[in-house]
């Protein structure tokens, strides 16, 4: 049986795109599909600054990467055809117009899933992995709150 290369990493290095697809890539690899957030120079919710000068993006690299994991399992379990799985999110003072996450998936065919695991793991990690946001504007600085508390059995 073929091993499914799975990644995911907090890091401070700038985020490669190419290098990425190639360490999720197989053979049989027919179809990615990536999803990557960036750093918004304009924000127009309720609370936040409406321009931003830099976001910062702090995690505990071990914790959040335990449930980046947890992530990974749920696509695999949910989408057996799947074959790469990347989940990297970047932390550290980040400028306008910086991916700030990257979520990847490979299959065999764009048709078995893979759109629709790479919108699941970017929306799982969104609401399960403890990474904080800090927006930095002209008119001072917001933490950005997330919606996920933690249950006691995670």
């Amino acid at each position: 049986m073929t091993e499914f290369p799975t990644i995911f990493s907090i890091t401070e290095a700038e985020l490669d795109l190419n290098e990425l697809l190639k360490q999720i890539t197989l053979p049989s690899t027919g179809a990615a599909c990536f999803f990557t957030g960036m750093v918004r120079g304009e924000t127009h919710r309720d609370g936040l600054p409406p321009q931003t000068e830099y976001l910062e993006y702090e995690a505990y690299a071990p914790m959040a990467e335990a449930k980046m994991k947890q992530v990974a399992a749920e696509i695999r379990e949910r989408w057996p055809t799947v074959e790469g799985i990347a989940l990297v999110q970047r932390i550290g003072r980040l400028y306008p117009l910086t991916p700030t996450v990257l979520i990847a998936c490979t299959a065999p065919h764009r048709d078995t899933g893979v759109f629709e695991a790479a919108r699941y793991g970017i929306d799982r990690l969104k609401e399960i992995v403890p990474i904080w946001k800090k927006e930095i504007g002209p008119g001072g600085e917001t933490w950005v709150e997330g919606k996920y508390t933690p249950k006691p059995e995670e």
